[in-house]
């Protein structure tokens, strides 16, 4: 173990969700109390630091709560180890919102370590830090980030990425996620694995961004096919619903029903009523008693086997998992 001071500054941008910046200030905070009780009180881990992104202490939080710093980013001179950024409400054409923005350009290279936690992914991409990388941010953001920043490689399904000195995490609670793994990097699984517990939270979630999300963004929902066919398709879901069947339905030819669908939802029609059928028996597996077998019938999802290659496939967890992580705790059928 090393025994000089890592400088880890948490910038917090205004809007910013109060998670964001409590989980890794805590994250880091056990981290340097846990050191020095194991180490003696001589042993120098990590500084903490708090920091605003413009001049002044005062940071008007997301919730309505008023942060106070002690100081601001810019007026920082020692090495910086780690850099942390949340949120991303900076003032347009502003000059100290310039001023932060090249900063960040011109620092970030000798950093060891520069993270933006769940939105502040756009500040990392628009001072041009993920120029040809990989990052993720919200699950919800997937598309309008992508189109926003197209040179980046976007991915919402993990909970943090790591590319290069980069690191970027995706939703709020993402934050607790990258500091654990910051901290296991540090100072291996042990440390990390303590203060998980301390803060009564896995140290590696199981599953990812996925489990969380939508498998079905608005644009699929809202095709002139899809809001002809919902209604229908759940009535039968448990059925068989071939393309045939399906194009029956709106009084189309199979092919052309499937190449008019595609275009309008960027996906097939197997393909979307899978994603439905998946979506119907995650409502079950949260707010139902209902076994395994039962779901997987009444979703026509096959049997078990099926229904758990399916859900391996699109949420990276089995039904048993799933239902595990986030069944409603006084569910009935």
């Amino acid at each position: 173990m090393t025994s000089h001071r890592k400088l880890v500054v948490l910038v917090v941008l205004p809007g910013s969700r109060l998670l964001t910046m409590a989980g890794p200030a805590d994250v880091f905070s056990f981290a340097q109390s846990m050191l020095e009780a194991q180490q003696g009180p001589n042993f120098q881990s990590y500084e903490l630091v708090i920091a605003s992104a413009q001049p002044g202490n005062h940071i008007r939080m997301n919730s309505g709560a008023d942060l106070l710093v002690t100081t601001s980013l810019l007026d920082i001179k020692r090495p910086i180890d780690t850099l942390i950024i949340t949120g991303h409400n900076l003032p347009e054409h502003d000059p100290d919102t310039d001023r932060f923005y090249r900063w960040l350009q011109r620092k970030a290279p000798a950093i060891r370590r520069v993270a933006g936690v769940c939105v502040a992914t756009y500040v990392l991409a628009k001072a041009g830090l993920l120029h040809n990388k990989s990052a993720t941010t919200h699950w919800q953001r997937y598309d309008h980030f992508q189109q926003t920043f197209p040179d980046v490689k976007v991915d919402t399904t993990p909970f943090f990425i790591k590319d290069g000195n980069i690191y970027t995490a995706g939703g709020v609670t993402s934050g607790l996620d990258l500091s654990l793994a910051m901290v296991e990097e540090d100072y291996g699984r042990d440390l990390a694995l303590q203060i998980a517990r301390k803060l009564v939270i896995h140290l590696k979630r199981p599953g990812n961004q996925k489990q969380f999300g939508s498998l079905l963004p608005e644009y699929e929902l809202n095709s002139n096919l899809v809001l002809q066919l919902r209604p229908w398709i759940m009535e039968h879901i448990a059925e068989d619903l071939a393309v045939e069947r399906l194009a029956t339905q709106v009084h189309m030819s199979a092919r052309n029903f499937a190449r008019v669908f595609l275009k309008e939802t960027g996906i097939t029609p197997a393909k979307f009523i899978e994603k439905i059928r998946v979506e119907l028996a995650r409502n079950y597996l949260e707010n139902s008693s209902l076994a395994l077998e039962e779901i997987a019938l009444k979703c026509g999802l096959g049997g078990l086997v099926s229904m758990r290659r399916t859900f391996l496939r699109h949420l990276d967890m089995s039904p048993g998992t799933y239902r595990s992580t986030f069944r409603t705790v006084l569910a009935t059928d």
